[in-house]
């Protein structure tokens, strides 16, 4: 398996690479194309199965039809919440996947010029900070020879969480007191160390299945924290995004991407272990299926595009001085659509 978590990583690092040289060309990357092209990032994950649904059931090219388009959809996977940032706003791409962190992070930078706002979310689904320490019970435990991997520092929803976490055991003045622990690391490369120990990287606040691979992978993996305690609840941690000129220029094309993405909520809630199937057919994953079945159908995930629960963590980055503009509601950094009407 740590074979297998490298090579993803390396294609990670590879595209990163090939984002660094077209984010130079910026003008010829931004040229604007016509209805029924979208190019879509996702990153390393379960969190991702309603687009890995979404492009094997060919749910967004059909849904284009019903508008009248034929839409060709390019599929992209990066790492990190900054790389994703970049390649939104360099124009590689026209939908960001990446967490509520991110998002809030880059709906603040453009904030009146791009104005990048929230698409849908991808779902509720608990994320777990995980370490073989076993003097770290509680946040509270980790010392200087910690370190906590995650998919990018100061910008990914971890990060943003485990700041939130920070702020309430010691205060917001301190919010950022175990910044310095961190490291950035895809999530492949940072299962594998945990699973192996012995490395610097003892911690991981991760998502599935990385999270289950390694507390099953290490006997003395443990969870120290869980988003939901954090966040108050089923919350929604990763999310799409766009930009404002995107969803205005491509009417069609994203009507028919957000019904696309509803119809694969269907299909997973309805179709538990065909949407596993998908899951490692379209990842090419060797993951134990018994395992992939349990996080999918675990009650704690909820399968659903309209967002919850992600006020708190935008009050409190506008609290701490992370974003400048503060939200008055989720509306602020969502754009308004019937599918996520119901969102928090």
């Amino acid at each position: 398996m740590q074979f297998l978590l490298r090579r993803f990583s390396r294609r990670a690092v590879a595209a990163c690479v090939s984002l660094t040289i077209g984010a130079a060309s910026l003008t010829a990357a931004s040229a604007a194309h016509a209805e029924g092209t979208i190019r879509v990032a996702e990153q390393f994950g379960v969190v991702y199965l309603l687009l890995n649904v979404a492009r094997d059931q060919q749910f967004i090219e059909k849904e284009g039809k019903k508008q009248g388009l034929d839409i060709k959809v390019d599929w992209t996977k990066l790492s990190g919440g900054a790389t994703i940032n970049d390649a939104l706003l360099s124009g590689s791409i026209d939908i960001a996947g990446a967490g509520v962190g991110p998002l809030l992070t880059i709906w603040d930078r453009t904030h009146g010029r791009q104005n990048v706002k929230g698409v849908a979310s991808l779902g509720n689904v608990p994320y777990y900070l995980v370490s073989n320490n076993p003097n770290v019970k509680t946040i509270a435990d980790f010392t200087e020879k910690d370190r906590i991997a995650l998919p990018a520092v100061g910008v990914s929803v971890q990060s943003r969480v485990l700041q939130y976490a920070a702020a309430k055991q010691w205060g917001d003045k301190q919010f950022d007191r175990l910044d310095k622990l961190t490291q950035a690391m895809p999530h492949p490369d940072a299962a594998a160390a945990v699973i192996a120990g012995g490395t610097e990287i003892n911690a991981h606040f991760g998502t599935p299945p990385f999270q289950q691979q390694e507390l099953a992978g290490n006997p003395r993996a443990h969870i120290v924290l869980n988003s939901y305690d954090v966040l108050g609840g089923p919350s929604s941690a990763t999310v799409l995004y766009a930009t404002e000129k995107f969803r205005n220029e491509n009417p069609k094309t994203y009507r028919a991407f957000v019904d696309a993405l509803s119809d694969a909520a269907t299909y997973v809630t309805q179709n538990p272990d065909a949407a596993a199937d998908i899951y490692i057919r379209v990842n090419n994953a060797k993951i134990d299926r018994t395992l992939l079945l349990k996080i999918i159908k675990d009650p704690l995930v909820q399968f659903k595009v309209a967002p919850q629960n992600t006020f708190a963590l935008a009050q409190f980055m506008h609290r701490v001085g992370a974003i400048k503009n503060e939200p008055k509601s989720w509306q602020d950094y969502f754009f308004t659509d019937p599918a996520t009407r119901t969102g928090s």
